[in-house]
């Protein structure tokens, strides 16, 4: 009776989906759960705004610092002392590169749009249409800021909210930075304690290395902008274009936002030169600006950010753009070094995985006895 049943009984039948469709369909399931989950992280940082910038803000000034806080540890100086230096070295440096950069800009920028007014004149006269619309552009730009500058006056009450929340931001970041300075240590001890299992290793070397790229990024940047800006500087006042000190730190503040940054600080260079002096110092300042640029592309990007994560161009562009779109002039600035630190994790979780698989394959389990293990045959006595 038995054999009959199994006789009788029908056949698998074949699966609904073949096995590559199915295989398609999960890793869509998973890609659209981690769009998700990024989506709602985004919308809570958006939310949580006034919470999460000090915070991102404070991350960054650790990374930038925190060589100068190991060096006062190695020196056998107490945690707080030396996260307290720190933060003051931070207020000093940060602080007076944005008087210097913000003065220069508020000192000449009136006539720095003047001449782009005055070069999309001349731009016109050569391009028609082209030009005219530099020109509509810059007064545009003119009369935007003329109004903002009313609204400021008018709008007193709002104003000093809109200041208010900056300082208050800058002091939470200034805040955090020494938290984040001096108990980073317990901050790793408290992951390792919360860590799932036996992955607290693994995600400490992911936050180990995102953290790392992020210090490579900050460090590198500064030093790259800083060079930027002094050649550019120093170039434009040989070839006498005025507003050069306002050009430079033009050029400082856009070194942040790599490609696009660049691109738009140079073109005003250009932009002022052609306004000042004509086509022939406009070559000159084009020169200038491709000289820096190819300096910065074969030179120093190689040698001051080759520890750090490298990412691809349309990468970096497409973190650019998403962090505009979310949050601005700030997101712009963001966006980068946190992709470099998501990177700097992904390319810690790879490596481990890898170093995994070839842990466990056919030439680790059939390599024969451990000599080091004093219970396999053969092994010398200890």
């Amino acid at each position: 009776m038995q054999n009959d049943l199994k006789r009788d009984r029908p056949r698998g039948e074949a699966p609904l989906l073949p096995i590559a469709a199915r295989r398609t369909a999960a890793w869509c399931a998973v890609a659209l759960l981690v769009a998700g989950v990024i989506a709602v992280g985004v919308w809570l940082c958006v939310e949580l705004s006034a919470a999460v910038t000090p915070v991102l803000l404070a991350l960054l000034g650790s990374a930038l610092l925190g060589p100068v806080y190991r060096r006062m540890v190695a020196m056998k100086l107490n945690r707080s002392l030396a996260a307290g230096l720190t933060c003051a070295v931070l207020v000093i440096v940060v602080g007076g590169a944005g008087y210097v950069v913000v003065s220069a800009l508020v000192d000449t920028g009136d006539q720095i749009i003047a001449s782009l007014k005055e070069a999309a004149k001349q731009l016109s006269r050569h391009f028609g249409a082209a030009g005219t619309s530099l020109d509509d552009l810059a007064t545009n730009a003119k009369s935007l800021i003329g109004k903002f500058g009313t609204t400021a006056a008018t709008g007193l009450l709002a104003g000093v909210s809109v200041v208010g929340q900056f300082v208050a931001a800058a002091v939470l970041a200034l805040l955090l930075t020494f938290f984040f300075l001096r108990d980073s240590g317990k901050a790793l001890a408290a992951l390792r304690d919360w860590a799932p299992g036996d992955s607290a290793p693994q995600l400490e070397g992911m936050a180990r290395r995102g953290f790392q790229a992020v210090e490579g990024f900050m460090r590198g940047t500064t030093l790259i902008a800083l060079i930027d800006a002094t050649c550019i500087t120093v170039g434009l006042l040989v070839l006498g274009v005025p507003n050069a000190f306002g050009l430079g730190a033009l050029v400082f503040v856009g070194a942040y936002i790599p490609y696009l940054g660049a691109f738009i600080s140079g073109a005003v260079a250009i932009l002022v030169a052609l306004a000042e002096g004509g086509f022939v110092k406009a070559l000159w300042a084009l020169g200038l600006v491709l000289a820096v640029q190819v300096l910065e592309g074969h030179v120093l990007q190689p040698m001051v950010q080759s520890r750090t994560v490298q990412m691809h161009p349309a990468v970096v562009m497409l973190a650019i753009t998403a962090g505009a779109g979310v949050a601005g002039i700030l997101g712009m600035l963001l966006a980068v070094p946190l992709t470099a630190a998501a990177f700097g994790a992904l390319h810690e979780l790879r490596r481990h995985y890898v170093s995994s698989a070839t842990d466990s394959g056919p030439d680790a389990t059939d390599s024969g006895p451990d000599a080091t293990d004093p219970e396999a045959p053969g092994s010398a006595p200890a």
